[in-house]
């Protein structure tokens, strides 16, 4: 496990995902399937406030990539949230294995801070994460 969101950019290089830095006006991401079959990933370095977000957005964008969980943006709501959730589900898998949140457990790292601190990810992605594993659903609202 590595806290570098460079793996990360590594990663979508050797699946051919283009990654883009630019100025955007509404989003701090974004990923978009290209008329080849490829896809492509646009992010604003400029709304990332830490390494962290970068790594969770880059993660979060390369898991709609990887699942093909693309919508238009007139898409009924629920049709948005069950592919943003399933692009969540790799991130989570991607950047907190299971078997790696349960030996930082394990080892007495039992606070979300402390979690997503070890494994380089934002706390409420933690919570995403620790609800996923322990709940099966996305909804760390409704237990934290």
């Amino acid at each position: 496990m590595t806290n570098d969101p460079v793996d990360l950019y590594k990663f979508a290089e050797q699946r051919d995902i283009g990654v883009d830095w630019f100025p955007m006006q509404r989003s701090a991401s974004l990923s978009v399937p290209l008329d080849d079959g490829s896809y492509s990933i646009a992010v604003d370095p400029w709304k990332m406030s830490t390494i962290q977000q970068e790594k969770v957005c880059l993660a979060h964008e390369l898991g709609h990539c990887e699942t093909g969980s693309f919508y238009c943006e007139e898409a009924a709501l629920d049709v948005r949230q069950k592919h943003e959730h399933q692009a969540d589900k790799w991130a989570i898998n991607r950047l907190v294995p299971v078997d790696e949140l349960d030996d930082a457990i394990a080892d007495g790292r039992t606070d979300i801070w402390s979690l997503a601190e070890h494994f380089g990810v934002t706390e409420d992605f933690m919570r995403k994460a620790v609800c996923w594993y322990t709940h099966g659903n996305l909804a760390a609202d409704l237990f934290f």
